[in-house]
């Protein structure tokens, strides 16, 4: 198989061990021909929540401050993926990023590079009333908003936590500042999970936020995730259908993760209320189309969530590696990027890390 137009001499085929060196420049590519335009940042570790599908209720032993990537070394790879491998959106994740005291100089600089990519956040939105303005202003263009369930004491039970009201406000902050189309990405509870789903529909559809709903994948810290619990894409369309009437949305989905539907009302009426979106991450993978490439807050490139091996980026930068090195290390790592995840393999391995150490 050849990829004359992207300029790569051979692309491996799935299953096959055969792999030629990664490309010295061109897009930031790998065997399998995707290319990866969408960088995901980590910027820290820490949260303010304890969701059950991410952390223990006493938390985790968080990265030591030394191990983080500092302003100036976060400056230098978002500069480097941005003017040599050609990324064109930064996301900026945790952990919760809004902890970072320094998110709105990181935006700035972001916002700064040239050519400027897109530039969004994901937050659980505790933090997020105080500033989704000053966001903005610093660059950032979009957000979307961690909220599994509108229901009080649900949340409280999900995230061990009674910041329910917190997050409401920072969802209306973010469309007062104008950070739209405002997104919620919500991770169903097994037990109580379709009943929120609903509610959070009628809740976005409200508000004018478009509500993403993401089934639950193993990155849990305590590694108990289990297939047979978790809520599948299926489930959710056939519960969503009995109050709301869900069309394909005509726009091409390329390689979004989300499969949208615009929704009208149950009733039988033809106004589109709003559009909502399905990421059926393990029932229907779409990794085939996945453009991302990801750097932890400790500064490892990571080719994909559940990668067993990580390139210290960190390393390499503290003993003196020049730019050429450092996007040299990074390409030979996207280089290398499986076909898929894996999830459903029968000798499927869970990531040591949890989502909150690896960025959503």
């Amino acid at each position: 198989m050849t990829a004359v137009a992207l300029g790569v001499p051979t692309l491996r085929r799935p299953g096959s061990s055969a792999m030629s060196p990664a490309p010295a420049d061109g897009p930031l590519i790998d065997t399998f021909g995707r290319i990866h335009t969408d960088l995901r940042v980590s910027l820290t570790d820490l949260c303010n929540l304890r969701c059950t599908y991410c952390m223990p209720a006493e938390g985790l032993d968080w990265l030591p401050g030394d191990q983080k990537l500092n302003a100036d070394e976060l400056a230098r790879l978002l500069r480097i993926a941005v003017t040599r491998l050609g990324i064109t959106s930064v996301r900026f994740t945790g952990g919760e990023p809004l902890v970072v005291p320094h998110l709105e100089e990181v935006v700035a600089a972001t916002a700064a590079l040239r050519p400027r990519p897109e530039i969004t956040l994901t937050t659980n939105g505790v933090g997020l009333a105080r500033r989704a303005a000053p966001l903005k202003t610093a660059g950032l263009d979009r957000i979307n908003v961690s909220l599994d369930t509108v229901d009080a004491a649900h949340f409280a039970a999900i995230t061990r936590r009674d910041r329910l009201a917190d997050v409401l406000a920072g969802l209306r902050a973010a469309k007062a500042a104008g950070l739209s189309p405002v997104k919620v990405n919500a991770v169903l509870d097994p037990v109580t999970g379709l009943d929120d789903a609903v509610a959070l529909l009628r809740f976005c559809l409200e508000h004018g936020y478009q509500l993403r709903i993401i089934e639950q994948m193993p990155l849990d810290a305590d590694h108990t995730w289990q297939r047979d619990r978790a809520i599948g894409a299926a489930d959710i369309l056939t519960t969503l259908r009995r109050h709301f009437t869900l069309t394909p949305d005509p726009v091409p989905r390329g390689s979004a993760p989300a499969e949208l539907w615009q929704v009208t009302s149950a009733q039988g009426s033809t106004e589109v209320l709003g559009r909502v979106g399905v990421i059926a991450s393990v029932s229907q993978a779409f990794c085939s189309a996945c453009d991302r490439t990801r750097l932890t807050a400790d500064g490892q490139v990571r080719n994909c969530l559940f990668a067993s091996e990580e390139t210290d980026l960190r390393a390499l930068l503290r003993n003196g590696a020049d730019d050429d090195a450092l996007e040299g290390a990074w390409r030979t790592a996207m280089w290398a990027k499986a076909a898929g995840h894996g999830i459903n393999d029968p000798d499927f391995v869970q990531p040591d890390r949890p989502m909150s150490a690896i960025g959503g």
